[in-house]
């Protein structure tokens, strides 16, 4: 008798209501006949999300990379400083991180066309596999059995292979991101006064802005050669002179108190009432009015100096005159930028540059106080004109911008004085009506007094006499104290 030998399972297949079935031996597994496009579509289906996955991860760390916030000292954003947003300030200390272009991008675009071919060419081949046996009269269900299997293995070998290059490109997206974060260059400080645009027609060069300032401290400009431009603006006292109203070089007072000349150059326009469209033109009508100088006598004066003269030659290829002699102030002028103040300090790092006090003040400043409105940083100040009341209670009221404007809405409505170097420029306010600081704060948290034309911006902040100290507080740490040198004078 012949020992039976154990044979392998021939496989076959057979024909059932729902499909078929793959036969062998004792077992079998059961395929139905809708499987293969089942397995085809779920190939497709999973690297195309894998696909999407990988193109919107690296776009995700962008996002998150770009709205990044790096912050200097005590800055605040969001609901605190809505109010200085409303007038068009850009917190400097802010930064938004910018990434590079492009490096992410190439990646994305080698992943996603690689493997959308890898996909289109897996699918066609399986139908093409499937047509060709059919053509060479293959058992058609032997061939879908041989599809199905096919396709099932592919849809497992393509997700393994695609989650793997998901991860390596979750890691290169996330690399990236932070090195970029990391090289991004550093936006302007909050406080950071803009760089001085001289205009075309009157250029600032060294040679120039040492002639302006020996002009600036020169008693010789003046009708009488008793005043300079120091007369009425002191370094020591924030380059004002520390007066209600100024005198004239005949005695007369002003009607208006001295502005400081810190930042004069970052302005738009001169005088309290803005009537001076251009720095050179404020020069020239001080030198005449303030001075009472006689531009035509003063010039030949000054041309009849050899120091002077060799001078206007070299700068401005002539002599002394009315316009040169403006210029020249004027780009003086544009130099004196406070700068280098204690909250400049303290916005660059230095956290002992300010008191405790001071930084709170700060917040009051940007916040409940509602300073910020107006004076806006870096040089303090938004240029624009107000009523805040100050005339309301005169017999004869200074109309203010409205004599240059003709506007009823500018009656009584002066410029926003800067606030740089405001602790030690005293008296305050357009006719100097206001001796201290903190009287000059607390006035404007009242909201000041009633006017028919008072600026509606202006309104009580309800700040306590302590909160009004520590505004006073941060505004003397904006005392700038620049190296100064007096200028030798020609003769």
């Amino acid at each position: 008798m012949r020992k039976s030998r154990m044979r392998r399972p021939r496989w076959s297949t057979s024909e059932t209501a729902s499909g078929f079935a793959l036969n062998g031996g004792m077992s079998s597994v059961r395929l139905p006949a809708r499987v293969a496009v089942l397995a085809s579509a779920l190939k497709f289906a999973t690297v195309m999300g894998i696909i999407l996955w990988l193109n919107l991860n690296p776009t995700i760390g962008k996002l998150d990379a770009v709205m990044n916030t790096v912050q200097g000292p005590r800055t605040r954003t969001g609901t605190r400083m809505q109010t200085g947003m409303q007038t068009g300030m850009q917190t400097g200390t802010q930064r938004r991180v910018q990434l590079p272009k492009g490096k992410n991008k190439q990646f994305d675009i080698v992943v996603v066309y690689s493997w959308l071919g890898v996909v289109l060419h897996q699918v066609f081949a399986s139908f093409q596999q499937f047509i060709s046996n059919a053509k060479r009269g293959d058992n058609m269900k032997q061939q879908r059995t041989k599809t199905a299997a096919l396709a099932a293995s592919l849809s497992l070998g393509i997700l393994g292979v695609s989650g793997a290059l998901g991860l390596v490109a979750c890691t290169h997206s996330a690399q990236t991101a932070q090195t970029n974060t990391i090289d991004a260059p550093a936006a302007p400080r909050m406080s950071q006064l803009p760089a001085v645009v001289n205009p075309a027609e009157n250029p600032g060069t060294p040679e120039k802005v040492a002639l302006g300032k020996q002009l600036f401290f020169d008693k010789r400009m003046s009708g009488n050669g008793e005043m300079s431009c120091e007369s009425c603006h002191y370094r020591h006292l924030g380059w004002a002179d520390g007066n209600k109203l100024s005198k004239k070089s005949d005695g007369s007072l002003n009607t208006r108190h001295t502005p400081t000349m810190y930042n004069v150059g970052f302005l738009t326009s001169w005088y309290w009432d803005g009537r001076a469209a251009t720095l050179e033109g404020n020069n020239r009508a001080a030198w005449k009015g303030q001075l009472g100088a006689d531009p035509v006598k003063v010039s030949a004066a000054l041309a009849a100096i050899p120091g002077y003269a060799a001078q206007f030659q070299a700068v401005f290829g002539e002599a002394p005159n009315e316009m040169n002699v403006g210029k020249a102030l004027a780009a003086y002028l544009r130099t004196k930028n406070s700068g280098d103040s204690p909250w400049d300090r303290y916005e660059k790092g230095d956290k002992t540059a300010v008191s405790a006090d001071a930084k709170a003040g700060f917040e009051l400043f940007i916040g409940k106080g509602r300073c910020v409105i107006c004076h806006t940083p870096g040089i303090y100040t938004n240029s624009e004109f107000y009523n805040i009341g100050l005339e309301a209670k005169k017999e004869k009221k200074d109309l203010g911008r409205f004599n240059v404007s003709k506007k009823v809405e500018d009656t009584s409505a002066f410029k926003v004085p800067t606030l740089r170097s405001v602790g030690i420029s005293a008296p305050y306010f357009h006719d100097g009506s206001v001796a201290s600081l903190e009287e000059a704060v607390k006035y404007m948290a009242n909201g000041g007094n009633d006017d028919l034309n008072k600026s509606p911006i202006l309104v009580k902040t309800g700040m306590t006499d302590g909160e009004v100290k520590k505004v006073v507080a941060f505004l003397e740490t904006l005392t700038s104290d620049e190296k100064f040198v007096r200028p030798d004078l020609p003769k």
